[in-house]
């Protein structure tokens, strides 16, 4: 966008006067009298905090509460609504009749920040937390953690006869049992999950929550009740950033259609086109913003690339007013983060209140932005859609540059799920009584779509449930075959197919993989003839990690080091590393050791993934840079210089080392049957396990 903005971000009456705007050469943006269109004068006006009042809980609030005191009970309500809310008084009054709560959230970033939320509400002793790499006060009444590491107590509990030792589990971000990939895990643990806990389900985002209901009603003999909301706590007011820089209404006509300086940008391709050659003025954006009070904003960007070149427009921005409340905040920040004194994005969030934030960084930099953000001292995060699930600091306003969205595979439109998760960050609750969302004209911006997702609701669920080798292992623990066949019969996905009239066909589905599995399991001397667990079959369901048959191989055949705890990670996080080759280290440089081990564990994996191949189970490619990049940091080397050395981005080798250690926590709990190993395995660990990666 090469159109240069105004300092006042000036807005015009009609499009008379904006068609004398774009041919008028002679007057600059600076000596125009500013001037705003009267649909939006009014609104402009409205913007402001809300008169300060106790807090009242609203009537959706107290109905949840009062349903899930004695039943289970799904929350669809806005972003900012107050789930929260209710999930901390269903804790209370579960604790007071001495019982146990047990919070489960889909990010470990988020289950850190329960952890830390709930410490504070409830008292440190009173809240323990159980992820990948963390487990404090285990026996505390209420613990924080991972949907996994939940599923992996239903397993274990399950296969000791005992009964989960809880009395409320609460399942946040519940729209995640939708999810193509970690959707299993949540159906899982609404599958197992004794009916004598109360299960508390929270989303912003569920189209078919009547039906998740009835499920579950059907599966666990209790009610289960909807309550939803669909009124925002603060209303979202859309508009239109046009290239010239003038802000317009996006919607008119009690907001049922667009307004004309839309559909005058639609039917002129050529400012279409004209608007996505260069890239956005995301500082001239910034000044209109801040010209009319619409700050603090999140800019929803493309990749992460985008995200961390946004930043050079800093130079173009004034300094900063709160400039000392900012100081102080960031010293108390950089005192539990000292790491971050050196990080290269400082001086941009120092001089001009702005940050990138993005799966790329370190998860302690994320926090820190999430914090400054929160307490009222950034002007504008730059944020790749990520920042829209689970993360809680949201803005005056979030600007949209992009119709469409990348979801891991390649670019396609956003879902209606999709914008009301990024939309739900417009608009802070006690602090605005607007929020609102500015969608930027340019080269991927469909304004069609984004009128369409206005009026959208969210798509309903569907069910992801699928075998893989850790879920029919560990079913194994506690299950005959046979008992195996009645959970699919009591799956989401089997109600779904019942109420479409055919019901047996995906239970059918999934029976027949299950068998295909335990097969393959049998054939490799896992599970016996009689459909129980060999001794093998036992210890390699601790093994619950993306590819436990190939690990438990290297483990049978004695060929990880033993003896070598740096050589240890460097091997297990070629299996942790779960991306397409990002690292730019060449073989050449693999440390001839590891270069060795590596071509040995290919060697004695080869037939076990051409059996695997012969019967039809997909095999992942395994890539030597991240054991090398490994290697580096179990050295001991600086961070920088492993980053500097890998090419690897600071949070994507964070999180392999995250995978990595969690990997060699669980080949570390073999020490009643591979007590070597697992010994050099938990050394592994806690050498990997430091600053920057680890800091709570």
């Amino acid at each position: 966008m090469r159109a240069k903005y105004s300092h006042q971000g000036k807005l015009f009456k009609d499009k008379r006067q904006f068609a004398r705007r774009k041919t008028s050469k002679s007057q600059t943006p600076a000596r125009m009298k500013p001037e705003i269109a009267p649909a939006l004068k009014s609104v402009l006006a409205g913007i402001g905090r809300p008169v300060a009042a106790p807090f009242v809980p609203d009537d959706f609030q107290l109905r949840a509460l009062e349903q899930i005191k004695k039943n289970d009970c799904l929350v669809i309500a806005p972003t900012g609504s107050g789930k929260t809310w209710i999930a901390r008084e269903a804790i209370v009054s579960t604790i007071e009749k001495g019982g146990r709560a047990w919070y489960a959230s889909p990010l470990k970033a988020l289950s850190n920040s329960k952890w830390l939320e709930f410490g504070l509400h409830f008292d440190a002793q009173n809240v323990g937390i159980i992820t990948g790499d963390t487990k404090e006060n285990t026996e505390a009444p209420i613990i924080v953690g991972t949907t996994e590491i939940l599923r992996n107590q239903l397993y274990d509990a399950m296969h000791q006869g005992l009964d989960l030792n809880f009395d409320l589990v609460i399942l946040d971000e519940a729209h995640f049992l939708g999810d193509p990939d970690r959707g299993v895990v949540w159906e899982e643990i609404m599958i197992y999950l004794p009916a004598r806990v109360n299960l508390l389900l929270l989303s912003a985002t569920i189209g078919n929550g009547e039906e998740i209901a009835g499920w579950l009603e059907s599966i666990r003999g209790k009610k289960c009740a909807v309550i939803r909301e669909e009124k925002r706590p603060v209303p979202l007011y859309p508009l239109f950033l046009h290239p010239s820089g003038c802000i317009f209404p996006f919607l008119e006509g009690e907001g049922k259609r667009v307004t004309p300086a839309v559909v005058e940008f639609l039917k002129d391709n050529k400012s279409t086109r004209r608007a996505g050659r260069s890239m956005p003025d995301y500082a001239g954006i910034i000044r209109v913003l801040e010209g009319f009070n619409l700050l603090p904003a999140i800019f929803f960007l493309k990749s992460r690339a985008e995200c961390d070149t946004a930043l050079n427009c800093r130079k173009s921005l004034t300094p900063l007013n709160n400039h000392e409340k900012l100081n102080n905040d960031l010293a108390e920040m950089l005192y539990r983060f000292p790491y971050l004194e050196k990080h290269r994005q400082l001086k941009a969030l120092k001089s001009a209140g702005i940050a990138a934030h993005h799966g790329g960084q370190l998860p302690a930099w994320k926090l820190l932005v999430e914090e400054m953000m929160s307490r009222g001292n950034l002007r504008v995060i730059f944020a790749t859609s990520t920042i829209a699930a689970g993360v809680n600091f949201p803005a005056r306003t979030i600007v949209l540059f992009n119709s469409d969205l990348f979801n891991g595979h390649d670019f396609s439109p956003l879902t209606a799920t999709e914008f009301r998760q990024m939309t739900g960050r417009a608009g802070r609750r006690g602090q605005d009584k607007i929020g609102f969302m500015l969608t930027v004209a340019g080269k991927f911006m469909d304004l069609a779509h984004i009128k369409r997702m206005l009026f959208s609701a969210p798509e309903d669920i569907e069910s992801r449930i699928k075998n893989d080798f850790a879920m029919v292992l560990n079913l194994l623990l506690s299950q005959t075959p046979d008992d195996v066949k009645k959970i699919f019969d009591k799956s989401f996905a089997a109600y779904q197919q019942d109420r479409r009239k055919d019901a047996s066909a995906s239970a059918s589905k999934l029976w027949h993989d299950f068998l295909r599995h335990l097969r393959f399991l049998r054939q490799e001397g896992f599970v016996d003839d009689s459909g129980r667990l060999t001794e093998d079959g036992h210890w390699a369901t601790r093994l619950r990690l993306d590819y436990p048959l190939l690990v438990a191989q290297c483990l049978r055949e004695n060929i990880f080091p033993q003896d070598d705890e740096k050589m240890l990670a460097a091997i297990v996080a070629v299996f942790a590393y779960d991306r397409d080759d990002e690292i730019n280290i060449v073989i050449k440089d693999m440390p001839p050791r590891l270069h060795s081990s590596l071509r040995k564990i290919n060697l004695a994996l080869k037939p076990l993934i051409q059996r695997l191949r012969t019967a039809g189970f997909a095999t992942a490619k395994f890539y030597p840079s991240p054991g090398v990049a490994m290697h580096f940091w179990a050295q001991g080397r600086a961070w920088d210089e492993v980053v500097k050395l890998t090419g690897i981005a600071e949070g994507d080798m964070a999180t392999l080392v995250l995978r990595t250690a969690d990997n060699l926590r669980q080949i570390a709990s073999l020490k009643d049957t591979h007590p070597v190993i697992a010994a050099c395995a938990q050394k592994a660990r806690e050498l990997i396990l430091r600053e920057p990666v680890l800091f709570l």
